[in-house]
């Protein structure tokens, strides 16, 4: 978790030692940077997100697999009904990770 007003990739460097084991990233474009691409391809993940418009040469990435980003979205979108985690509520971070599982299992559920 950071500052609402901390640059997308500029959090993904924080939070990249913390990423579990997988096969690809799928993120937009707020996280396109070389820097990152390199980590990850260091980990041996796959980068499915496509390149900002200033980017002088295009990024090659599989479409398809993008449009799955939506899955993501609309559970964030779910998570975001709960009043305790849309207001971040918990000052903790353990605190508000915890009320994250609990809201994701409940909607998972219904």
């Amino acid at each position: 978790m950071t500052a609402g007003q901390v640059s997308d990739y500029r959090g993904a460097d924080t939070g990249l030692d913390a990423l579990p084991e997988a096969d690809v990233l799928i993120a937009d474009r707020g996280y396109d940077r070389d820097r990152l691409r390199e980590a990850l391809a260091e980990r041996g993940v796959k980068s499915c997100m496509p390149g900002r418009a200033n980017r002088k040469e295009p990024i090659v990435y599989d479409r398809g697999l993008y449009k799955r980003r939506n899955l993501i979205k609309r559970l964030f979108g779910r998570l975001k009904d709960w009043r305790r985690i849309a207001t971040r509520y918990d000052r903790c971070a353990h605190t508000f990770f915890s009320a994250i599982c609990i809201a994701a299992t409940v909607s998972f559920w219904l």
